[in-house]
């Protein structure tokens, strides 16, 4: 089957390669890849920014049917349509695992980035990690539950907003609008702002409702919440500016990088930082739960289906901010 491979370091050790197709072991399911969205942290993996496990099939953003069940398994599976948890591999007997924040194992392992992928016609993960999609949902859709429920897990245990706060947030990608969508459930007033290249998808945040401005836009106000998602020394910079004094920033971007911060101003403000990593099976039942009641709305944020061939331009236009999700189709 052919396959986006990571196969070294740097951006030019990632390309095409007819690889075998996998099958399902005791526990694990296979699907026939529908979808697979391009995250954040792909461009990262692209550029050596985050650790990697190469050669690995790269893409964990899944959305596929059930089509092999591993000895043991749930046959009942067969033909449904998932969207996956990104653990290939957790001890299950740590401090972390034992609590449910099987995201902190020390021995995990993740689709797409240490055990192979989505961006391919088949992958295979643990059964655990499947999650039946809503029928009315597209497959590309599906693919937006895993990056939900990483928001979900920086902002909704404990809630960082109460009913009537502001907030504010930076980067109006995949991230940021879904981070909108949840503190708009939590009884927010939001304000989504981005840099002047962002103009297409601080669009798509005024389709979803929300205010919108460009970082020079925004003139000297203070929000209970900031949610800083773009993972940018500048949008580290504008949130503790904008943030009041004891209010919560909440870092969900990753930066890829070292970035000086102002950290005097956590002291003198009072600010409560958090954040959160990857998701966790609690994080991801409270993604589904908002779908399911109509608090967050994953269609809008779908850019454009390519052909998996298509990959290099897909990966520029989203790190260009092009749209919001690209999507890659395998098979094509």
């Amino acid at each position: 089957m052919l396959a986006l491979v990571k196969t070294g370091r740097g951006p030019e050790a990632t390309e095409l390669l007819d690889v075998p197709v996998p099958h399902a072991g005791p526990g694990q399911i296979r699907l026939r890849v529908t979808a697979t969205g391009i995250c954040g942290t792909d461009l990262h993996l692209l550029h050596d920014e985050y650790p990697s496990a190469p050669p690995v099939v790269m893409g964990h953003e899944i959305t596929g049917v059930v089509d092999e069940v591993g000895t043991g398994g749930d046959t009942e599976l067969l033909g449904r349509r998932v969207a996956l948890e990104t653990y290939g591999f957790v001890c299950g007997a740590c401090e972390f695992c034992r609590s449910g924040q099987i995201n902190l194992c020390p021995a995990r392992r993740s689709i797409g980035v240490h055990l192979d992928g989505g961006f391919a016609d088949h992958v295979v993960a643990p059964q655990v990690n499947a999650h039946v999609i809503a029928d009315e949902l597209s497959d590309e859709a599906g693919a937006l539950y895993e990056p939900l429920a990483c928001v979900a897990n920086c902002l909704c245990d404990p809630a960082v907003a109460s009913p009537g706060d502001s907030a504010l947030v930076i980067g109006p990608g995949t991230i940021g609008l879904l981070a909108a969508e949840v503190l708009c459930a939590q009884g927010c007033r939001v304000l989504v702002v981005g840099a002047e290249r962002d103009r297409r998808r601080l669009a798509v945040a005024n389709e979803l409702g929300f205010a919108t401005a460009t970082s020079d836009e925004i003139e000297s106000f203070e929000v209970d919440v900031v949610a800083e998602c773009s993972g940018s020394a500048a949008g580290v910079a504008s949130g503790l500016r904008h943030v009041r004094k004891g209010g919560r920033f909440v870092q969900i971007g990753l930066c890829g990088k070292a970035i000086p911060v102002e950290l005097d101003l956590f002291c003198l403000k009072e600010v409560v930082l958090s954040s959160g990593f990857a998701s966790t099976p609690r994080s991801w039942a409270r993604a589904e739960r908002l779908v399911r009641d109509g608090h967050v709305r994953l269609e809008p944020l779908l850019s454009e289906r390519l052909p998996l061939s298509d990959w290099s331009e897909a990966f520029a236009r989203t790190a260009a901010g092009d749209g919001v999700k690209f999507v890659l189709v395998p098979g094509k």
